[in-house]
């Protein structure tokens, strides 16, 4: 049976932890939270386990360390001296930005096998990304339990570690770029006279479709937007407004300066 027990229930851990009951059921899921209200009403909704940091790290096979990358290593103190006592088989899966796996073996200081993971918040309604990489000390079975747990998460993917940070620029930052893109198409509709309630309707399901479109069609994004641009059309006029305010380049910068971010963070 696949045990999960979450230390930290924010917005990261807290769609984590969701996605992972619908995979396994509430029952096998643990939750801690430094504001215990947090965790308790999580626990409620997903129908899991009030928990706290000592009793996931005594019984939960995977213990995810859902805190932020300045508190990781206190919390890494916190459990390291009930995680050496145990007899059985764990996996600690940290999704602390910048930090390395090498990083989480030496905090703890004895040998303790990690999974590293860089996710993002769609994964609590199934259309998400899980990038993961793993260390030396991670079996062919615990890499398939790993992925078992995130199956109704939407996309697993394994990386080598080296990419982890580039790519979680794109996946982990990327939903709140795509939602900064949906609420300005939605008021650009709203100053046209269009109603709120529809304006962002119509922005969210139309960059949802368009999203489906690339991923199924196999088609360049480039070639899929020709093909919506008729010559003289009101489309193109619309591209073209995008592109006298620099819209690629500042999406490109935006990915560029987050992945800065995330190697600022590493020092």
């Amino acid at each position: 049976m696949i045990t999960a027990g979450f230390i930290g229930c924010g917005n990261m851990g807290g769609a984590l932890a969701a996605a992972a009951a619908k995979s396994i059921g509430g029952k096998q899921i643990f939750l801690s939270d430094f504001i215990e209200e947090k965790a308790e009403e999580l626990s409620e909704k997903l129908f899991a386990n009030n928990s706290d940091n000592t009793t996931i790290a005594e019984n939960c096979k995977y213990i995810f360390l859902g805190v932020k990358p300045q508190v990781i290593f206190d919390t890494i103190k916190n459990i390291s001296p009930v995680l050496k006592k145990r007899k059985d088989r764990f996996v600690v899966v940290s999704m602390a930005a910048g930090i390395s796996i090498q990083s989480i073996e030496k905090a703890f200081g004895f040998n303790v096998p990690v999974i590293r993971i860089m996710p993002n918040t769609p994964v609590a309604v199934g259309k998400g990304v899980v990038l993961y990489s793993c260390d030396d000390e991670i079996t062919v079975k615990e890499r398939e339990e790993f992925e078992e747990l995130f199956k109704c998460a939407g996309v697993t993917d394994r990386i080598t570690e080296n990419l982890i940070d580039a790519a979680s620029a794109v996946s982990g930052c990327g939903p709140a770029f795509a939602y900064l893109f949906i609420e300005a198409l939605a008021d650009g509709a709203v100053a046209c006279g269009l109603p709120r309630d529809k304006a962002l309707s119509y922005a969210a399901n139309t960059v949802m479709g368009a999203a489906k479109m690339v991923i199924d069609s196999n088609r360049h994004p480039g070639e899929l937007k020709d093909a919506v641009c008729s010559p003289g059309g009101t489309t193109i006029e619309g591209v073209r407004a995008l592109e006298e305010g620099s819209f690629r380049s500042s999406s490109m910068d935006a990915v560029i300066k987050a992945y800065e971010k995330t190697l600022k963070l590493k020092k």
